[in-house]
C-alpha cells in the first residue's frame, strides 16, 4: 500500500470517527435536554406558562422523530406534510403521557404512538375504494403540479398544461383527477345541522319509476292502436284503462259478453303479431 493510499484510509477513518462522535454528542444533548424539559413539565411547583413552554420545546425537539416515521408512509397517496402534521399529534400525545420514572427512552415510547396516529389517519381518511398505486401517485403529482402552475400562471392550469408539466397524456391527467373522488365517501344521510340548510343527499335521490319499464312497449304500440277500428279501441280502453269486466263492457257497447271476449282475443292477437313483426 502506498503512503498516499494509507493517508487516505487514515483520513477516512478519522472522518468516520468524528462523524460517530458528532452523532453520539447529538444524541446525548437530545437526551439531556429532554430530561430537563420533562423535569419542568412534571414539576407541580412550576408555573403553567413555564410548563407550556417546556411542552412546546419538547415537541419541537422531537419533530425529527415524526419526520422519520412519516417517511415510512410516503408514496401511499397522502402528502408528506399532512403525514407530518398527523404524526405531530401523536408526538404531543406521547409527550403528555410519558412517565420519566419508567426508565425508558422517550423516542422508544413515542415512536409507536406516532406511527399509530399515522395509521389511524390512513384508516379514517384513506381511499374509500381500492385505487391502483399508479393513480394514487399520479394524484399526488397532479396536486403538486397544480400548486406550482397556479402560482406561476396566476390561474388554475388546464389538463393539457398539467399533462405537459407531469410528462403524461391529458387522458391520464383526467383519470388521476377522477380517481381523487374515490379518496373519501359521503354518507347518503349526511346533511347540514342547520335546519335551513340543504336536505340530506338521500332525500334528493329519485326512486325507481315502474312506468319506465313499459315506456318502450307503450311507444311501440301507439301507432298500432291507431290502425284499429273505433269499437276495438273502445273495448281496449274500457278493459285495460277503466278496468271494466267483459260483462260491463258488453252492456256499455250493446253486444254480448261472448262477442266482447272474441273481439278482445282477436284484437290482442293482432297487436301481438304486429309487435313481433316490427
Amino acid at each position: 500500500m502506498s503512503a498516499h493510499t494509507g493517508e487516505e484510509a487514515a483520513g477516512a477513518a478519522d472522518d468516520s470517527s468524528v462523524s460517530d462522535e458528532v452523532v453520539t454528542s447529538g444524541l446525548e444533548h437530545l437526551r439531556s435536554r429532554s430530561a430537563e424539559l420533562f423535569a419542568v413539565l412534571r414539576d407541580d411547583d412550576a408555573g403553567a406558562a413555564e410548563r407550556a413552554v417546556a411542552r412546546d420545546d419538547l415537541v419541537h425537539l422531537h419533530l425529527s422523530l415524526v419526520e422519520h416515521c412519516a417517511r415510512r408512509f410516503r408514496n401511499r397517496g397522502e402528502p408528506f406534510e399532512d403525514l407530518v402534521q398527523v404524526g405531530t399529534i401523536g408526538l404531543i400525545k406521547a409527550v403528555d403521557r410519558f412517565e420519566t420514572d419508567r426508565g425508558v427512552e422517550f423516542s422508544t415510547y413515542a415512536t409507536p404512538t406516532v406511527i399509530g396516529e399515522i395509521k389511524r389517519h390512513f384508516r379514517d381518511k384513506g381511499w374509500a375504494i381500492r385505487v391502483p398505486r399508479r393513480l394514487q401517485e399520479l394524484r399526488m403529482q397532479i396536486g403538486s403540479a397544480t400548486g406550482e402552475l397556479t402560482q406561476k400562471l396566476g390561474r388554475s392550469p388546464t389538463p393539457r398544461e398539467l399533462a405537459e408539466a407531469i410528462g403524461c397524456t391529458v387522458e391520464e391527467v383526467m383519470e388521476g383527477i377522477e380517481s381523487s373522488h374515490a379518496y373519501a365517501t359521503l354518507s347518503l344521510d349526511a346533511s347540514d345541522d342547520n335546519d335551513d340548510g340543504p336536505p340530506a343527499m338521500l332525500a334528493t335521490l329519485g326512486i325507481e319509476d315502474s312506468n319506465i319499464e313499459h315506456v318502450e312497449i307503450r311507444e311501440s304500440i301507439k301507432p298500432l292502436l291507431e290502425g284499429l277500428g273505433e269499437r276495438e279501441k273502445r273495448i281496449l280502453l274500457l278493459r285495460f284503462f277503466k278496468n271494466m269486466t267483459q260483462s260491463q263492457i258488453a252492456e256499455e257497447i250493446g253486444v254480448s259478453q261472448m262477442h266482447v271476449s272474441r273481439l278482445l282475443t282477436r284484437t290482442l292477437a293482432q297487436l301481438r303479431t304486429s309487435l313481433e313483426a316490427d
